[in-house]
Formats: C-alpha cells, sequence, structure tokens
C-alpha cells in the first residue's frame, strides 16, 4: 500500500512539472505584458528597465526555474496588475471560489446519486421518465446559457434572487465567507445550480446506468430469492457495488467544477479565482495565470490521488490482486 502511494505522488509530482512547463511557455505567446503596464508615452529605456525589474529579459528556463521554486514556497511572483504578491490575491478570492464549488458539488453528488438510483429503481415510471427527459437540458445546453436563463427568470422576471455578486459576506480571519447572512446565501442559490447542473446530470446518468448492470447480475437475483427486502437489496448490496466506478467520475467532476468555474463566476460576476483569471488574460498578467493553472493543476491531481486511494480501500478486489501479486 505504501509502496503504492509512494508511486501515485511521484507521478503526480511529475504531472505537475509537465502542466507547469506548458503552462508558462502558453504564455510566451499570450502577448506582452509590458504593453499594458506602461503608457503610450513610454521609451524604449522604460521598457527596457521595467522588462529587467520583472525578469523578463532571462532565457525562458531561468524564467520557469525561478516560478517553480517560489511556487513550492508559496511565492508565485507579484501581478504585473495590481502590483500586489499574487498569494495575497488569492487568498482573498479562493473563499469565494471554494465556497461556490463546496454548494456546487453537495448539490451535484447528493441530487445526482438519489435521482439515478430512484430512475433506476422505478425505471418504468412517470416520475423517471420525466427526470430522465428533463435532465437533457442540463447535458445539451453550455452553462452560460443555463446561468443568463435562471437570471432570466429569478431575477429578472421574479426579482427573488440577486443575479450578480456575492451578497454580503463575513470575516472570520483570513477567509470571507458568505454562509452566516442571508444575502449570501440568496446570492449563492443560481451560480451555485447553474455550475452543478452538468456535474449532476452525469453522476445521475451514470448512477442510474450502473445499478441497472448491477440489479441484473446474479448474485441480486438470489438475494432475490432468499426473500430479502427490496430496500435491503437496493440500497445495502446494488448501491455499494454501484458506487464503485461512480467514485472516480465524482471525483474527476469535483474538479471540474473548480477548473470550469471561470464560465459561471463570469455570468454572474462572482468575485473567485475564476474571475480573476479572465481579468488576468486581458491584462497579460502571467505570474496570475500561472498560479492559477498550477492551483488547478495542484487540486486535479490531488483528486485524482485521493481517488486512487480511495477505490483501494473500497473494491476489494484490488486488495486481492496486490496480495496475490506479492
Amino acid at each position: 500500500m505504501l509502496a503504492y502511494i509512494i508511486r501515485r505522488v511521484v507521478q503526480s509530482a511529475l504531472v505537475l512539472l509537465i502542466v507547469g512547463l506548458a503552462a508558462f511557455s502558453m504564455f510566451r505567446f499570450v502577448g506582452d505584458p509590458i504593453e499594458n503596464m506602461l503608457g503610450q508615452e513610454r521609451t524604449t529605456v522604460d521598457i527596457e528597465r521595467l522588462r529587467d525589474q520583472l525578469g523578463l529579459d532571462e532565457p525562458f528556463i531561468v524564467q520557469y526555474v525561478k516560478f517553480l521554486e517560489g511556487a513550492v514556497q508559496g511565492n508565485f511572483g507579484v501581478s504585473y496588475r495590481q502590483g500586489r504578491p499574487v498569494s495575497d490575491i488569492l487568498v482573498e478570492r479562493a473563499p469565494a471560489t471554494l465556497e461556490l464549488a463546496t454548494v456546487s458539488c453537495v448539490l451535484a453528488i447528493a441530487f445526482g446519486i438519489a435521482f439515478g438510483v430512484f430512475t433506476a429503481i422505478r425505471r418504468d415510471g412517470f416520475l423517471a421518465n420525466f427526470i430522465m427527459s428533463t435532465s437533457l437540458i442540463g447535458v445539451s445546453l453550455p452553462t452560460f446559457l443555463i446561468g443568463i436563463l435562471l437570471i432570466y427568470i429569478f431575477s429578472v422576471e421574479l426579482g427573488w434572487l440577486p443575479s450578480f455578486g456575492r451578497g454580503e459576506t463575513v470575516q472570520i480571519g483570513n477567509w470571507s465567507t458568505g454562509f452566516l447572512t442571508a444575502s449570501g446565501l440568496k446570492a449563492l442559490i443560481l451560480p451555485s445550480i447553474t455550475l452543478g447542473l452538468y456535474q449532476m446530470t452525469l453522476i445521475m446518468r451514470l448512477v442510474r446506468s450502473e445499478m441497472l448492470e448491477v440489479l441484473r447480475q446474479d448474485y441480486i437475483r438470489f438475494a432475490r430469492a432468499r426473500g430479502l427486502k427490496n430496500r435491503t437489496i437496493n440500497f445495502r448490496h446494488a448501491l455499494k457495488n454501484t458506487m464503485v466506478p461512480v467514485i472516480t467520475v465524482i471525483g474527476l467532476q469535483l474538479g471540474s467544477i473548480i477548473a470550469f468555474a471561470i464560465i459561471t463566476e463570469t455570468v454572474f460576476q462572482w468575485p473567485g479565482v475564476g474571475l480573476l483569471f479572465i481579468n488576468a488574460v486581458q491584462f497579460v498578467d502571467i505570474p496570475v495565470m500561472a498560479a492559477y493553472l498550477m492551483l488547478i493543476s495542484v487540486m486535479f491531481v490531488a483528486i485524482n490521488l485521493i481517488v486512487d486511494i480511495l477505490y483501494f480501500f473500497i473494491d476489494p478486489r484490488l486488495r486481492v490482486d496486490r496480495a496475490g501479486g506479492h
């Protein structure tokens, strides 16, 4: 087990190095930040001086190594746009994105599993078919269009919920939260539904298909023949075996929720790291862009590592195979 974890950690570190190199390489073609930082009356001396201060006149490999050395220590440099340490900016913006992602994850997992189990057990019922038909909206419509439709219905027409912003927040140490205010909770509803709807439909359809497959297995027939209650069969035997392949997809979807919060944050002007990244792209703020992509990469790699370890404990076949291999 320990050797397996060490091997996965080493593989994850290699992935992060490759992602960091690819991201840092792409940013060289985004544009020249000097053009945005200096005014129209800039001189060649001003350009060379600023380029030297930012270290942009050094070879690419030197810039990349310095970036990695700082990233390991949590230092991503100084924002070209705001003139502040990138780590401080991320600390300010991260709570908004993490709270939005957390609520979206909870909604996607809870409703996805619940609807998936219900539509599998009651697959011929009217309500199950209605849920499956309605779920096509979450799969087929793009996220930004879902957000705009929700804003039009619940903000413009009905006036029930705010259309943008995070609402009032409460500062607890370095963490700002909207969970403790009424306006903060109301502001979370539309963005979290928009962000989690696509993932919820994917989880629901996967749970349904896996559970239908499990319910056709011989041991389920034997359980029915023994006279076990349907509730015991469905939730103790079928659902448990259904969740083995679903956990991997759920883990990937959790990473996707954080990574693709960019669109939702842009539509609702949510002050998180996704909106920060969009503004950084427009201003060619390379330190912020690089830090954002590295942060997302770390989250994806960490989630995949956790899923792999959970897989080892949940699926007894993996433990048997490794024990047999030794």
